[in-house]
C-alpha cells in the first residue's frame, strides 16, 4: 500500500527584496518569523501554520504562502 502525502502550507519570504520592516513577526500568532540581522526575514517551517497574515500584512509583498510536503 503507498502511503499518502500530505501536504501543509507555509510562509515562504522573498528574502532579497524583503525590506525588514517587522511587520509580519508582530502580527504571526505562532512566533514563527523572525527579522535576521536587520535585513530580511526569516520563517521558522516548524513554527509556522501557514494561517496567511504575514503575507497580508506585508507592505512590500515579498511573503508568500506554499504548499509543501508534510
Amino acid at each position: 500500500m503507498e502511503s499518502v502525502k500530505r501536504k501543509r502550507r507555509k510562509a515562504a519570504v522573498n528574502q532579497s527584496d524583503c525590506v525588514a520592516c517587522g511587520c509580519c513577526v508582530k502580527v504571526c500568532p505562532m512566533s514563527a518569523i523572525r527579522v535576521v540581522r536587520g535585513v530580511a526575514a526569516q520563517v521558522n517551517e516548524d513554527k509556522c501554520v501557514g494561517c496567511g497574515k504575514c503575507a497580508r500584512e506585508c507592505p512590500a509583498s515579498v511573503i508568500e504562502i506554499r504548499e509543501v510536503e508534510a
